[in-house]
């Protein structure tokens, strides 16, 4: 017989091989150096031209927030979940119903990207009808779902070298052509920051919860904990950086954009309008090349976004939170959740032809925003309020962060439209009943949603 010391070493463990650099590569691949070009022309108009102001906006509120999830996630490195941090710090029901609001964020995901893909396309090919294009879409990433096709971090990295050549190729084009037709005066501006003709608070916090979107996907970085060394140092770190370095960078690309095209006024089509810049810019070939790479890098996300969708179904139908029959089925042949792909399937195409892109967005921009909130407070009660006596505190990182993170994405959420608060409110408050009634009568263990493999 094995020595008990033999047989622990026997067992599989994952390797801490990982740096800091790792860590930030892989947020970046997750963010997307491109992440704000698709909000560009819809957060100028909310914003009324201060689009690189809501970026910069939303870039506290995020950074702030990026502290307290780097910090939960050496807590529970493990798991990777709002829900789990939440059901820690206060309670499972209050982080069931917060995972129900969170569902909200994964089943949009394809819808949005499902229908940004369609309106790229529709614009190279505008005698396509978009139900047809969208349609295409969905069924694509339907299909490969289906199929069990995953992305590859392979894949991923050519996708990011990609879109990092366009956006270079961009970043030349628009400078000189700014320096050209305005010389320096051009080039260095206050404008796109505040422009005291058409400033609006209100229409700040519009455009800033839109802009939030630039940078979901940050709380990704967390999910490599258990490879990365020293991780209490670097998860937090990366995490930070990845949202500084999202925030410039992409302020940088929108502040160029608006000096070529500052008027919002006179965007023809706002879903896609940065490929309107890049024409003007760069002619036909850029004005393609962002087509391009705009339709591969949503089909991408929004196959990410179905799979993780389809695995949530598995995952609640498995547990029988959801009825096992329909959404715990696997196929006997594939071993895929089949039922679950077609359901995330009618209902990604069904929000495309019903629902905005705008609209789409700030769905999904609700149960982010709500998770983000949620372990902000999971932050400062844990490090603020429930150290043991004689622990030592930090009051900014253990009460001023998580404070401020909290507050910035409370005023993010509240410039949400009233009738997107509505439709999420909705949505949370069925989640609690819903759970009322599982519950009733009985004395289980509140029901679990496991998000850690989305």
């Amino acid at each position: 017989m094995q020595p008990a010391n033999q047989i622990a070493e026997t067992v599989p463990r994952l390797k801490r091989v990982l740096g800091l650099w790792d860590l930030i590569y892989y947020g970046i691949i997750l963010i997307s150096p491109i992440a704000a070009v698709p909000m560009f022309g819809e957060a100028q108009v909310l914003s009324k031209g201060h689009a690189v102001t809501t970026l910069l906006a939303s870039m506290v509120a995020m950074t702030a927030t990026a502290v307290s999830f780097g910090r939960m996630a050496t807590l529970y490195p493990s798991a990777g979940s709002v829900y789990t941090y939440v059901s820690r710090a206060f309670n499972p029901r209050i982080g069931f119903v917060l995972g129900w609001a969170m569902f909200l964020e994964y089943l949009f995901q394809p819808m949005q990207n499902s229908l940004y893909a369609a309106l790229t396309v529709h614009r190279l090919v505008p005698q396509v009808p978009l139900a047809i294009l969208s349609a295409v879409c969905v069924g694509f990433m339907t299909v490969l779902c289906w199929m069990g096709i995953r992305t590859t971090a392979r894949t991923n990295q050519i996708l990011l070298a990609f879109m990092s050549l366009i956006m270079a190729a961009f970043l030349f084009e628009a400078t000189r052509y700014i320096f050209v037709h305005q010389y320096w005066q051009g080039l260095v501006s206050l404008e796109p920051l505040y422009d005291a003709r058409t400033f609006s608070v209100r229409a700040i916090a519009a455009g800033t919860a839109l802009a939030a979107t630039t940078y979901i996907g940050f709380d990704g970085v967390s999910i490599l904990a258990e490879e990365v060394h020293n991780p209490r140092r670097n998860v937090l770190l990366a995490t930070v950086l990845v949202c500084l370095f999202t925030g410039l960078f992409a302020g940088f690309q929108v502040y160029l954009a608006q000096r070529v095209w500052p008027d919002y006024r006179t965007l023809a089509n706002p879903e896609t309008a940065f490929m309107d810049v890049a024409q003007v810019v760069g002619g036909y070939r850029l004005f393609a090349a962002f087509g391009v790479v705009l339709l591969v890098s949503s089909l991408a996300c929004g196959l990410a976004g179905h799979l993780g969708a389809v695995r949530l179904l598995y995952g609640m139908g498995r547990d029988n939170i959801l009825p096992r029959g329909v959404f715990g089925h696997l196929d006997p042949r594939s071993g895929s959740p089949t039922y679950n792909v077609l359901i995330v399937g009618v209902v990604a195409y069904l929000g495309t032809i019903a629902i905005g892109w705008e609209r789409s967005v700030e769905i999904l921009n609700f149960g982010a925003l709500l998770a983000f909130m949620a372990v902000n407070l999971a932050a400062l009660r844990h490090f603020g309020f429930s150290k043991g006596p004689g622990s030592e505190r930090n009051v900014f990182l253990d009460i001023v962060a998580p404070a401020l993170g909290f507050l910035f994405c409370l005023v993010i959420f509240l410039g949400l439209q009233g009738s997107t608060i509505a439709v999420g409110a909705v949505w949370s408050a069925v989640g609690a009943v819903y759970v009322a009634l599982k519950l009733r009568g009985s004395a289980a263990a509140p029901l679990q949603m496991d998000f850690s493999d989305s």
